[in-house]
């Protein structure tokens, strides 16, 4: 595809903006939606199909099919375009919908939740490329400012409609509510989005698609469940992450040789890219640290109900789209990087607020930490993204961009296991005998517990500074 066709392309499409936007930011939502309005529907769920001990793997197989598939559509989107590859995402995470509200048993539920993480998979990583694609960099980071807006606004309406279909309809509303906004998205991409793909003949590199899958479905099932389902030093444990490390070494080697790679090498050797991915691996361990301590913590130390700490975090999504919206004033003038470090300071700053939260702390004090990181999320994961997009042209875009949100997929699994080792080890410290159950501690025991969990995302906050420092000062970019 030469650089004239994808002017050409981008020109044409200038007039069809607004309709796919909006189509992007009803895809976005069917996924925010559904990544907040299942969590206060777990006790209804349970009552009536069972398998409480199988519930946490509604949470776990959706992230691990969502990160395994990620870099694959990113590479697919590159090869076809990226109609057709955020049709196949709202299709699947559809019908995923319709059969996870029609489940009989826990086991059904968990399959097609499945279902729903690899639709998930295609939506996000294409709505960033589309609008990659359609706005130029000066006008990128306000539209991925309108874009985060979307995760803030599901933060709230998430747990109040799980709430409400679970106590006075049905916990399978909670799917089927998918339904009309996937439709509309659907309806917005037909119409409006048009693209004008060259077809030629390719080289499916199915050997290192297949790799990559099954060895990052085994490196993020090892850190999701490794200490969970399985002690760390067992030998489940050490023979998933062992088979996780040889495949891995096997698909580098399927890639070197590959004719079109389905993860080009390059991505890991450009300093550009190098430090965007590092950068939004980071963001996805702050994010899973924050998302699970901070309700657990207003809940059981600061004694607030389960809405009120919903709504500590929520101050994070609130913080995110502000900075978002703002950070393109700043990188067009400081650069990437620069911009970065303002959102590296915000996090440092969140995180001292964070530690300074005791049990006579107000939840103001707690949403108040969450807002600042809030902030510096903002400041950091637009700029990095879009240095990463605009380093390169159409024909990579997509796997681009993929790589980058796989990056923060791993980083949350990473920071599952970090976090929880930590909190295992600070309970096990206090209380003798079996590791009981997070939510039943004290106050006196969770406390201290979580504040070294706080700790580590201190910790993760300065790794923040030095995986921004390798970002090149000045981007160049082809957009």
């Amino acid at each position: 595809m030469t650089t004239e066709r994808i002017e050409r392309s981008s020109v044409g499409l200038r007039s069809e903006r607004g309709p796919v936007l909006l189509g992007v930011m009803l895809s976005v939502g069917l996924v925010a939606i559904d990544a907040t309005i299942l969590s206060t529907a777990v006790p209804s769920v349970v009552k009536d199909l069972g398998g409480f001990s199988q519930f946490p793997w509604l949470f776990s197989v959706y992230l691990l099919a969502q990160a395994i598939s990620v870099p694959l559509y990113g590479k697919f989107s590159d090869i076809l375009g990226r109609k057709p590859v955020m049709l196949l995402g709202i299709a699947l995470f559809l019908v995923g919908s319709v059969l996870c509200g029609a489940a009989w048993s826990m086991v059904s539920l968990i399959v097609f939740r499945a279902i729903q993480g690899l639709g998930a998979g295609a939506v996000l990583p294409m709505s960033m490329t589309i609008i990659g694609d359609l706005y130029s960099v000066a006008e990128r980071s306000k539209v991925q400012g309108y874009v985060a807006s979307v995760w803030g606004a599901a933060s709230v309406i998430g747990p109040t409609l799980g709430g409400v279909f679970s106590d006075y309809l049905s916990w399978r509303w909670i799917f089927f509510v998918n339904i009309p906004i996937g439709l509309a998205a659907t309806a917005m991409f037909v119409r409006s989005f048009r693209e004008n793909v060259t077809k030629t003949r390719h080289s499916i590199d199915y050997a290192g698609a297949a790799t990559l899958a099954v060895g990052a479905s085994l490196l993020i099932l090892g850190m999701l469940e490794g200490g969970v389902q399985w002690a760390w030093d067992s030998t489940t444990s050490i023979a998933v992450l062992a088979a996780a490390a040889v495949l891995l070494i096997a698909f580098v080697q399927i890639e070197r040789r590959a004719k079109e790679p389905i993860l080009p090498l390059w991505v890991f050797n450009r300093r550009v890219l190098v430090g965007a991915n590092a950068s939004s691996l980071v963001v996805g361990v702050l994010l899973i640290g924050l998302t699970s301590y901070v309700p657990l913590y207003a809940q059981g130390v600061l004694g607030t109900n389960a809405l009120i700490a919903g709504f500590a975090v929520a101050a994070m999504t609130i913080g995110w789209p502000i900075s978002a919206a703002i950070a393109g004033r700043f990188y067009l003038r400081i650069g990437f990087r620069d911009t970065a470090f303002i959102g590296s300071a915000f996090v440092v700053i969140g995180a001292v607020v964070l530690l300074l939260v005791n049990g006579q702390s107000s939840v103001l004090h707690l949403a108040g930490a969450c807002f600042l990181i809030g902030l510096g999320l903002g400041f950091i994961a637009s700029p990095v993204l879009v240095a990463a997009q605009s380093s390169v042209d159409w024909t990579t875009r997509g796997v681009v961009t993929g790589t980058n949100m796989f990056a923060r997929s791993v980083g949350s699994a990473l920071g599952i296991a970090l976090f929880g080792a930590i909190a295992n080890a600070a309970v096990a410290r206090r209380v003798s005998g079996s590791h009981p159950d997070l939510q039943h501690l004290s106050a006196r025991v969770l406390e201290p517990s979580i504040h070294e969990v706080y700790l580590g995302a201190g910790v993760a906050a300065i790794v923040m500074i030095g995986a921004i420092a390798l970002l090149p000062r000045r981007t160049p970019t082809v957009d």
